[in-house]
């Protein structure tokens, strides 16, 4: 080392110094590396997406040979700066030269180079794979018994390596990726996404037309009226009743008894044949699991029964579909069935709106478990049947009873806007 001239000396501590930077960036950039990415560009046929793939399958390993050759060279940068202070002022530079050493390895081996990298991890980690692979196979034998050494200081506190952390993404992961997606989702995609990702907390209950509001066929009806019911029916299909609506034949498919209609051959038994025996799904039924059965049953429609068999009401795959893409108008004032905005900021909503429907115009926050209505909503704060005209607070908004029919609400105002008083309690 005596013999090597000063110039050299300080071209070789640059060197090491560029070498320790190499390492500390391709550390940072291949650990921060988007997997799933990573994981697309092998797929798709990237050659170095590949190799970076195959390193990250044993982190250990990987972080054995950065670290190795990153120390390497950090130790030889530190002897080569110690020859170069003792020729320039002796031992007593040698002080002056490690604190020197010490700033320069930090700003220009370590902190500048790993912000580089975490901030363009795929630049700097895949041309860094192509020297690490081959590095790593050379050096296999060291890696493998620091590596040896260090796992088994790990198992001893029962942390085995090649057993990693599950990639797998949880449902709420998945939403938070779907939300930061930003401008390489458009808005209305992402909103069917973690519409699709909601359906198994919803369940027929919460989509299905309830059986006070099953528009049917009663075949005791006059057959004039059944003419005219089914020629002037905005439904394709309609249930076929007989005496009741608890007494369902099957299902209609209206287009089907057009032609008969035409020819003046209306019969009853013409109508029978073409009535599909019904389709019954239990209460409760998650909807993702009714939209496969729909699909395997080769349905569009089913009767939603509870555990007694008792019908409650009527799901279509429409409705389904509905949950994931919105409704199907061109009108956004006409989104929702149930609930219609008006001039003054407030809406008049259905006692029959449902409570989802509430949650994603309004963002109310409702408890899931509760009950499926609007009616069913203002019948449990009130605990009685109100007149027209009660105000009460619901989530903190105000809602008005408008109209009611019988023992249930018809129609009522909702306020968007947030109140600020306390609901009063009803009286006795």
């Amino acid at each position: 080392m005596n013999t090597i001239p000063l110039p050299v000396l300080f071209l070789i501590l640059g060197v090491l110094v560029l070498l320790s930077a190499s390492f500390s960036s391709s550390e940072t950039a291949l650990m921060t590396l988007n997997r799933y990415r990573l994981k697309h560009l092998a797929g798709s046929g990237h050659r170095a997406a590949k190799r970076a793939e195959k390193l990250l399958q044993r982190p250990d390993r990987l972080i054995g040979i950065i670290l190795l050759g990153n120390n390497f060279v950090n130790i030889s940068a530190s002897a080569v700066a110690t020859i170069i202070a003792l020729r320039l002022g002796g031992e007593g530079a040698i002080a002056a030269a490690t604190g020197l050493l010490t700033l320069v390895i930090l700003i220009f081996a370590e902190v500048a180079p790993k912000t580089l990298a975490a901030l363009r991890p795929e630049r700097v980690a895949f041309p860094a794979s192509y020297v690490l692979g081959p590095l790593l196979k050379l050096l296999y034998p060291l890696v493998w018994l620091t590596n040896g050494m260090a796992n088994g200081l790990l198992s001893l506190l029962g942390v085995r390596p090649e057993e990693g952390e599950p990639s797998a993404l949880t449902r709420e992961e998945l939403r938070t990726v779907v939300n930061e997606a930003g401008a390489m989702i458009p808005r209305r995609h992402q909103r069917m996404l973690l519409s699709i990702l909601d359906l198994d907390r919803a369940t027929v209950d919460d989509i299905m037309v309830p059986r006070n509001e099953v528009v049917g066929i009663d075949l005791t009806d006059d057959w004039r009226e059944i003419a005219r019911q089914i020629s002037e029916s905005e439904y394709t299909r309609l249930p076929v009743f007989e005496g009741g609506i608890d007494h369902i034949r099957g299902i209609l498919h209206v287009r089907r008894m057009l032609t008969a209609m035409l020819d003046g051959e209306l019969t009853r038994e013409r109508l029978l044949e073409h009535v599909r025996d019904p389709y019954f799904i239990p209460e409760g039924t998650p909807l993702h699991v009714q939209m496969i059965n729909f699909q395997s049953q080769r349905r569009r429609i089913g009767l939603v029964v509870d555990e007694y068999g008792e019908f409650l009401g009527l799901a279509t795959l429409e409705d389904i579909l509905e949950e994931i893409v919105g409704e199907f108008t061109t009108d956004p004032a006409e989104a929702v069935r149930d609930i219609h905005p008006q001039p003054d900021g407030s809406y008049l909503a259905a006692g029959s709106a449902s409570t989802r429907e509430l949650k994603r115009l309004l963002n109310w926050d409702l408890a899931a478990d509760g009950p499926k209505t609007l009616n069913g909503l203002i019948l449990e704060h009130l605990e009685t049947i109100p007149e027209p005209g009660t105000s009460l607070l619901i989530d903190g908004h105000p809602v008005t009873v408008l109209q009611t029919e019988e023992n249930r609400v018809k129609v009522a105002r909702l306020d968007h806007r947030v109140a600020s008083a306390k609901a009063a309690k009803p009286q006795d």
